[in-house]
């Protein structure tokens, strides 16, 4: 397990480098991808959620919450992929919101730092972006 310690400045430096964002956007997005179709379905978009426990875990206590409010939650954040609203998410849609969730992340950061425990084999965007601050860093 590592700690990677993060602040708004990091995670939008990590958006801003255009290169490295699409890259690891697309490789979020082809992971999610289960059939290769080049879309995202709702099943593929809420399994993703459902494996990281997104909504029913609330700093790693279980919340109750019935299925159907579930569905509702994880329908609203298909709808807000969904920018076209053609019943799937494609890889412009999805970057598009991945920005926008990573830009709001920064702003509540704000120049606060935080500390974030990761699984060794995690690769998240937040691990990303406190990887590619710590490449800037001369080396020792």
């Amino acid at each position: 397990m590592g700690v990677v310690i993060i602040d708004g400045s990091t995670v939008r430096s990590f958006v801003e480098d255009e290169a490295n964002f699409k890259k690891s956007v697309d490789e979020s997005f082809a992971a999610l991808d289960v059939n290769g179709d080049g879309v995202l379905s709702r099943s593929e978009l809420r399994k993703s959620f459902e494996s990281i426990r997104l909504i029913e875990s609330h700093f790693g206590v279980d919340v109750a919450t019935t299925p159907e409010q579930l569905s509702q939650l994880y329908d609203s954040i298909f709808d807000k992929f969904d920018l076209d609203r053609s019943g799937t998410v494609d890889l412009d849609e999805f970057r598009s919101e991945m920005r926008k969730i990573m830009l709001a992340i920064a702003d509540g950061l704000g120049s606060a730092p935080i500390q974030i425990a990761l699984e060794d084999d995690q690769d998240n965007f937040l691990k990303q972006a406190a990887d590619l601050e710590a490449s800037k860093l001369p080396q020792q």
